[in-house]
């Protein structure tokens, strides 16, 4: 068979979207007059932040010897929070090229999908990019990549994906060490879903490879073996990249089929098309599960309904995505969304405020806590108070990818974060360190201090490990006495008083003052752990005396304490917008 199966897998910014655009000119799958910038990258926040959001298929011809072959080549994340939909890509090839930035060499992602690649048994072709760089640095990326995964240096290929050098030979290499699939036309069809997105007329849209067998007419019926759902093949066809329609797909290509079906959830990534359940399913299967939960509310109470018909719109094209409605005594009525990482809870907000016109408030992000084995996603769900029982928090396992240098500031990191110290491997001048961490400690600030403390060289992956016992309690922020529910957070409890602290102090800097001082308590149950003060407006109620003795003065004086008093008790403290969104963003 003339088909290569392949994708390319790297960390963000390693140039995996430019080396695709020149895949396209240089084989003509493009003219060059249409060519622009990230072209697989459809979504205009993808071509907008630079990274990859959506995984992107597309078909290549390409001419060799008189011979000519189809390349399926698809485009992938490089964060870790995509991860899932890596390894479904990988599933769906036969090869990878691992792509390397030259000046920064191998990072966490690279190592991470790398070692995926390898465990699925695919060939891969290491590609060293951005060579035509002035700061380029070759020699290390090379030893890198031979100490790393064991190439030789003459495997090695180096490539400028923004010039097209070395783009050929890369071309050359998918064709001569890429193997061919096997070609199983006479079995029954199985088809692995790698991704999917909704469209309005055909239903749910599944991007496919064909494992085994081939599509039946147009009008035949198909299973989804995971999900045990049922649907008609509507239309089959590929991509270059926009969809053509083709008159179905045999063993071992890669394109699309239109299910007609209208409810996303039941085409899922991983599960496995067929025509009959009586075959076995495709292994490699999972469930995607929200890992960071998160309250969107309208920052106007009126547009309520307009965010319901955005998230249920937004749904359709991001599976991963869920939300539940929710109801704050501050905030109003609102949604509790979960996301996988928080760049897809970042991801998802701009989209959100960009396509849909939404003006959205947040709620400091928090994760999934097992309590008596049910799952709480909201502080709110929580009991008050201390010695809670048989409360578990997620765990995950970080390999974080640093310059030698470093080493020290990044453990201090973790050991503040409750990170538990698993080994450390030496690659060249490179680290790779193996932690293991609540997810609560990484939904803060961690990204940023990691960067931070690094000097922006780290680089991290993480996967889920399991629910472990935690200490932990609900701290509860009160502003004049009354409690404001979307402040609230779950906090180990060794932490609680200082975090506590930090926000009372932070709310007392951001809240406009009043007529009346005004407490601001944090709290746990009914134990006040930190307090500050907001110090009253004080107008001044003698300036009209022009003489007399004191008791004049202390009568005025007398007369306003009490009018304070009053106002303290019926007053009730309206905290703005603009306070709620600089509390939330630190």
């Amino acid at each position: 068979m003339y088909i290569r199966n392949f994708c390319i897998i790297a960390h963000i910014d390693a140039g995996k979207s430019t080396l695709a655009d020149r895949l396209l000119e240089i084989t003509g799958t493009v003219p060059k007059e249409k060519l622009k910038p990230q072209l697989l990258d459809s979504l205009a926040l993808e071509r907008e932040r630079g990274i990859t959001i959506k995984l992107a298929p597309v078909r290549l011809r390409y001419t060799i010897n008189d011979t000519q072959y189809t390349l399926n080549l698809i485009d992938t994340p490089g964060h870790v929070d995509f991860s899932y939909e890596v390894s479904r890509a990988l599933a769906a090839v036969e090869g990878a090229i691992l792509l390397v930035d030259a000046t920064a060499g191998i990072q966490a992602q690279t190592l991470a999908h790398g070692l995926a690649a390898l465990d699925q048994n695919l060939t891969l072709i290491s590609v060293i990019n951005k060579v035509d760089l002035s700061h380029a640095d070759v020699q290390k990326s090379t030893k890198a990549l031979t100490d790393t995964f064991g190439f030789s240096e003459s495997e090695i290929l180096l490539v400028s994906g923004k010039t097209g050098q070395g783009v050929d030979k890369l071309l050359q290499a998918i064709v001569e060490r890429i193997p061919a699939p096997k070609s199983e036309t006479d079995k029954p069809l199985r088809a692995l879903i790698f991704d999917s997105f909704f469209d309005s007329f055909k239903g749910v849209i599944a991007q496919v490879r064909i494992v085994e067998g081939q599509t039946p007419p147009v009008n035949s019926k198909i299973s989804f073996l995971r999900t045990q759902a049922a649907g008609h093949i509507l239309e089959t066809g590929f991509f270059v990249p926009q969809l053509t329609v083709n008159e179905g797909l045999k063993s071992g290509e890669i394109g699309y089929i239109a299910t007609g079906i209208k409810e996303p959830d039941l085409v899922r990534v991983g599960d496995t098309i067929s025509s009959t359940f009586e075959v076995e399913p495709l292994p490699g299967y999972k469930e995607v599960k929200p890992m960071v939960f998160v309250g969107l509310f309208p920052i106007d109470a009126d547009k309520y309904f307009e965010l319901k018909d955005a998230l249920a719109k937004f749904r359709l094209t991001d599976p991963a995505f869920s939300y539940i409605p929710e109801q704050s005594q501050a905030l109003g009525a609102g949604f509790r969304c979960g996301f996988l990482g928080l760049l897809h809870a970042e991801v998802v907000q701009e989209r959100l405020s960009g396509e849909f016109n939404v003006d959205l408030m947040v709620t400091v992000p928090s994760v999934e806590y097992l309590l008596n084995n049910q799952p709480i996603t909201s502080p709110s769900e929580l009991p008050q108070g201390e010695n809670i029982t048989d409360l578990k928090e997620p765990w995950v396992k970080l390999r974080i990818f640093v310059p030698q240098n470093y080493i020290g500031s990044v453990m201090e990191l973790i050991q503040d974060k409750r990170g538990r110290f698993l080994n450390m491997q030496h690659f060249g001048l490179q680290v790779e360190m193996s932690y293991e961490m609540p997810l609560s400690e990484m939904v803060t600030n961690f990204y940023d201090r990691l960067k931070s403390v690094s000097s922006g060289f780290a680089s991290l992956d993480w996967e889920f490990l399991e629910f472990r016992e935690a200490d932990c309690v609900r701290v509860d922020i009160l502003v004049g006495g009354e409690k404001v529910d979307a402040l609230s957070m779950i906090i180990i409890k060794e932490k609680a008083e200082s975090a506590g602290r930090l926000m009372v102090e932070k709310l007392k800097e951001v809240l406009p003052r009043q007529n009346f001082a005004i407490a601001i308590q944090a709290a746990i149950g009914g134990t006040i752990i930190a307090r500050e003060t907001l110090s009253p407006f004080r107008k001044d109620v003698t300036a009209k005396l022009y003489g007399g003795d004191r008791t004049r003065k202390d009568k005025l004086l007398e007369k306003q304490k009490k009018g304070k008093k009053k106002m303290k008790m019926v007053g009730r403290v309206e905290i703005p917008q603009e306070a709620f969104l600089s509390i939330l963003k630190s």
